[in-house]
């Protein structure tokens, strides 16, 4: 099994290696396991592409290259330069450092590059660590939950989950929680919820030379979405699995605005 790995934390960042160690154990002896992954953070970035600047790429080391680019653009330097003797059978992006449910998912370049793989016809599933008191702090290790867990469900994922060869193909969104791996209370599948209380917004600064700059700020992540959706059954100690899609057609009011608009 020939399995990519991205992320959006960085190449250097420790979730990646839990993500290495994770692809390895579902590839193999025999299987291949590739890495293509920023050179710096490219948290939030979505799904954008540098689609008007070229970006440089490197080897590190075997089957291991840095590019400057986002998640999507790792993933598109893997598919069509690094593995250009044959296609992944998996992409697997991650350990985001952070939870990327509810509306996190829409910022967030660790689906970014998932969605990517998704686009290109290959399976793909994102993987973030949701980080909290229980798991943060000295002698604890915040990657803990995805660690131990990860293996299994991700083997489970790709033997048993959906994968459609539509245009819009399912790709998964998963989320350990923020507790310690022997506290995790089991798997849900749950659509993606919603934190009315968490917009972005921006804190304005001086520098010392006098310029302003505005930083952008996120919201408190621990607040209750609807029962059954991903950041609630997280907070409630369970792994949520959500099947995505890179339509945004909202399907539910089509024919009312089509009776609307003739």
């Amino acid at each position: 099994m020939r399995i990519l790995i991205t992320n959006d934390d960085g190449i250097n960042a420790p979730g990646l290696s839990v993500l290495e160690t994770i692809a390895a154990e579902l590839a193999g002896p025999a299987g291949e396991v590739w890495t293509v992954a920023p050179a710096f953070e490219q948290s939030g970035v979505g799904h954008a592409i540098s689609y008007n600047r070229p970006m440089s790429i490197a080897e590190l080391a075997p089957r291991r290259f840095a590019a400057e680019g986002s998640p999507a653009d790792c993933v598109l330097a893997g598919l069509y330069d690094v593995l250009t003797d044959g296609r992944p059978d998996l992409v697997l992006s991650g350990v985001n450092r952070g939870n990327n449910s509810a509306e996190n998912a829409l910022y967030s370049g660790t689906l970014g590059g998932a969605m990517e793989a998704a686009l290109q016809g290959i399976p793909a599933i994102a993987l973030s660590q949701f980080l909290g008191p229980a798991c943060l702090g000295p002698g604890l290790d915040p990657f803990e939950a995805a660690r131990v867990h990860g293996p299994a469900l991700v083997r489970r994922i790709w033997e048993n989950g959906i994968w459609d060869d539509g245009p819009y193909r399912v790709f998964y969104n998963v989320n350990f929680p923020p507790v310690p791996a022997a506290a995790v209370r089991g798997t849900r599948v749950a659509a993606q919820g919603y934190r009315s209380d968490s917009f972005f917004t921006v804190e304005p600064a001086v520098s010392p030379n006098g310029r302003r700059f505005l930083w952008i700020k996120g919201g408190p992540q621990h607040g209750a979405t609807a029962p059954g959706t991903d950041a609630m059954v997280n907070l409630e100690g369970h792994i949520s699995v959500t099947p995505m899609r890179a339509d945004l057609t909202a399907h539910d009011v089509l024919a009312d605005l089509e009776a609307r608009l003739a």
